[in-house]
């Protein structure tokens, strides 16, 4: 009877413990494992906002560069172009993008941009917060990211 007593015992306590119950009774806390992992395409394109094809990836030893980039309220980029293909992201504010040849890209907080390559552009932050941006480029060893029209 002893036997079955111990066995009878052992299984309330498997169960409890399958049920997050101590021997005494009470709940246990359970770590949040089960949390969900979301990912969202921000952007993917074979393409620049102004509709260019991106050119191959240039040879050489691969060199990623990471910036954040913040322009004050009423302040204009010099006149540039990238080498190199680059994408990014505003993480606040806004920014108006035009380029010599006159097309303009509005990019607000949240939004994602594959930017031109080797197009003369300019950037002008007209809002009232600091604009910034985090831009990926994806070049090549020793070469510029970024020229400025002199």
């Amino acid at each position: 009877m002893k036997k079955i007593a111990g066995l009878y015992l052992i299984v309330l306590l498997l169960l409890a413990g399958c049920a997050g119950l101590q021997p005494d009774g009470h709940q246990a806390v359970m770590a949040d494992t089960e949390r969900s992992i979301e990912s969202a395409v921000l952007a993917k394109s074979t393409s620049s906002w102004n509709g260019s094809i991106l050119p191959a990836y240039p040879q050489g030893q691969p060199e990623i560069s990471v910036l954040r980039i913040e322009i004050p309220p009423g302040t204009s980029l010099p006149l540039h172009k990238h080498p190199v293909i680059n994408a990014g992201f505003m993480v606040k504010g806004e920014l108006t993008v035009r380029t010599e040849g006159g097309a303009v890209l509005h990019l607000r907080e949240g939004e994602a941009i594959v930017e031109v390559v080797d197009t003369w552009h300019s950037g002008r932050n007209e809002g009232k917060v600091p604009a910034e941006i985090v831009v990926f480029y994806a070049g090549s060893e020793n070469t510029p990211i970024t020229i400025y029209r002199k």
